[in-house]
């Protein structure tokens, strides 16, 4: 599958029209002989099926080529960009899920609550993240001051002299953004799951019995909740690393979003690679770690 993703995705780049190397997009006093002489170099005056030989090869050694914009390898441009994108994502995907359950939990076993937990999800579904961020900045950090405008650290005068607590200044508000927009689809979605559980014929039977509704959660119903939750917290793994182009570009946050966005525009071949081929990769084993735990959480597989 990988291999097939990789054939894909590079011809579909390297068919597209312009390229890094084309007149328009460098110096237009450069000669013919200087540009031949740089596809030279990157190896792109090869045929494509030798290209896509000797990058695949390459890979196997991460070595993902050189940008053709900063000169630097692309595993140590990834290993620049990744880790803040890899904070903001990772604890945006802890707080989503942990929110999402518990109100979508909440709104099905509460009616008196679904009404404002179904206002909030709906509200979180259908708001553009790029508008949030957009009226948060211009209220809290423009008119109001309380925030910076972008960036993930000042240049001077450090918040309480911590750098950690700055840089948690700097991202709160591009966290909440995260959070916000993306609790909606999901609490909907758990609450629709629960509702269904609430009505099978197994949770009537357990109330039946005079089970307590502590130990029917802890032995029916989270049972049941948990195994299409886990898959999606499987294929969500991929988004660890992704970034957002919107959110990385209005709150000037150097992210994968931001580079993968930057390196489109400007054709840069091993850089939009580099990034596909990891992106994909962790889309496979997202989905076989969310499968192996299915496994195991399967009460025939313990026994």
């Amino acid at each position: 599958m990988l291999i097939l993703i990789s054939i894909i995705s590079f011809l579909a780049i390297h068919l597209a029209p312009n390229s890094f190397m084309s007149a328009g997009e460098l110096n237009p006093n450069m000669t013919k002989e200087s540009i031949e002489k740089l596809q030279a170099i990157y190896g792109l005056d090869k045929p494509l099926f030798v290209q896509y030989k000797d990058w695949i090869l390459n890979i196997i050694y991460f070595n993902f080529g050189i940008s053709f914009v900063t000169g630097k390898e692309v595993f140590t441009l990834i290993k620049e960009y990744l880790p803040i994108t890899l904070i903001l994502n990772i604890i945006s995907l802890v707080v989503v899920f942990a929110l999402s359950i518990w109100l979508g939990v909440k709104s099905a076993l509460y009616p008196k609550s679904d009404k404002t937990i179904k206002w909030i999800a709906l509200l979180s579904f259908s708001m553009p993240s790029f508008y949030l961020a957009l009226m948060l900045l211009l209220n809290f950090s423009v008119h109001f001051s309380l925030f910076p405008l972008g960036g993930i650290e000042s240049n001077s005068n450090i918040l309480f002299n911590s750098i950690y607590l700055d840089r948690a200044w700097h991202l709160l508000l591009p966290l909440f953004v995260m959070i916000f927009v993306g609790i909606g689809s999901l609490t909907l979605y758990i609450r629709s799951l629960s509702i269904d559980i609430l009505k099978s014929d197994y949770y009537f039977f357990a109330k039946s019995r005079g089970l307590s509704q502590k130990q029917i959660l802890k032995t029916i119903f989270y049972p049941n909740l948990m195994p299409p939750i886990i898959t999606i917290l499987g294929l969500s793994i991929p988004t660890l690393i992704g970034g957002s182009v919107i959110l990385e570009s209005i709150f000037s946050i150097n992210g994968m979003g931001l580079l993968f966005y930057e390196s489109a525009l400007a054709r840069d071949y091993p850089v939009i690679m580099g990034i596909l081929m990891i992106t994909a990769f962790l889309t496979l084993i997202g989905n076989i770690l969310a499968d192996l735990l299915l496994l195991i959480y399967n009460p025939f597989f313990k026994k």
